[in-house]
């Protein structure tokens, strides 16, 4: 589901961006950051074709906007349990489970972590680019579990946005990858953009893509698997699973991406969160333990004859 918007554009827009072009003309309510990350996402055409934010528009030409759905009955709050690691007047951070998704979206309405925030909290602050996102500052993946914070109050909200967008929150993710990572540390920077066959995916793309760093370290090594622990420096979409299959080492059950193994699902785990609190001002770090599923798998492959465990020296 989702609302599509047509129009053909006139004089008056010839030499405009797109993404400036499609603000003035959906008005009030939809953000020029909301229209960017619509054009990004392949929601916007420009005759048929998917374009950039910063195509330059001219006359006759048609374009077609899809907007996913964004109507209050997505927000309507669920009796979900959560794992709360904090809490306080300002912020909540969760350990999230794997399978949930962060915010409604098209084939997404129900089950969602901003409806159960919803029913646990009542409110929450409205984030720029959309009231469906309400409270959220960042995202995992569907299938990734771990550490989360959101924002109860605008002046979290703004504090917490900025200190994503300036790089300023420390990040620390496991995951267990396939094959024997040779290196025990490794940098991997390589900037990344979206696929242009699917906007869904992500690839590394070193002449149009955003710049992506990304350091791993060798936790363990055992069985045809290795287990890694690993520092984000930025915050791409889809950034862990993109830059460990450049690498030669996709995440395991990563299936979109390339990984194998009998694991239900991508075995990746935000395990450490750090930022400064957005009242105090004090550095705080939050840890979530790596789930059940990950380390009873882990397990199993460890006791399987001959999978030579040998540690990374990190």
């Amino acid at each position: 589901m989702a609302e599509r918007i047509e129009f053909t554009t006139g004089l008056e827009d010839e030499g405009k961006r797109i993404d400036k072009c499609i603000t003035l003309k959906l008005g009030e309510g939809y953000s020029r950051t909301l229209v960017k990350d619509l054009i990004e996402s392949g929601n916007v055409t420009v005759n048929g074709l998917v374009v950039k934010p910063r195509y330059l528009v001219e006359p006759e030409e048609k374009v077609v906007v899809c907007i996913p759905v964004r109507d209050a009955q997505l927000l309507e709050p669920e009796n979900i349990p959560l794992t709360i690691l904090y809490e306080d007047e300002h912020i909540i951070v969760l350990n999230k489970t794997a399978g949930m998704v962060v915010h409604p979206g098209a084939g997404n309405f129900r089950g969602t972590l901003v409806s159960a925030l919803l029913y646990h909290l009542g409110s929450l602050p409205e984030a720029e680019g959309g009231h469906y996102r309400p409270g959220i500052v960042h995202r995992l993946d569907k299938d990734t579990s771990g550490v989360m914070v959101v924002a109860k109050t605008d002046k979290a909200m703004r504090s917490l946005s900025n200190q994503f967008q300036e790089r300023e929150v420390r990040k620390t993710y496991v995951a267990l990858v396939n094959g024997k990572v040779e290196m025990d540390n490794g940098l991997i920077d390589a900037p990344l953009a979206r696929q242009k066959t699917d906007r869904k995916k992500m690839c590394v793309e070193y002449s149009a893509g955003k710049t992506a760093k990304t350091v791993y370290h060798v936790v363990e090594r055992f069985g045809n698997f290795t287990l890694v622990r690993i520092d984000l420096f930025t915050g791409r979409t889809h950034q862990i699973r993109v830059h460990m299959k450049h690498i030669g080492y996709p995440v395991a059950g990563d299936a979109v991406y390339g990984g194998k193994g009998d694991f239900h699902r991508q075995a990746l785990h935000a395990e450490t969160l750090g930022f400064t609190h957005p009242e105090t001002a004090e550095p705080v770090e939050f840890f979530a333990p790596m789930p059940e599923d990950m380390a009873e798998f882990i397990k199993s492959v460890k006791k399987k004859p001959g999978a030579g465990n040998t540690r990374g020296k990190n």
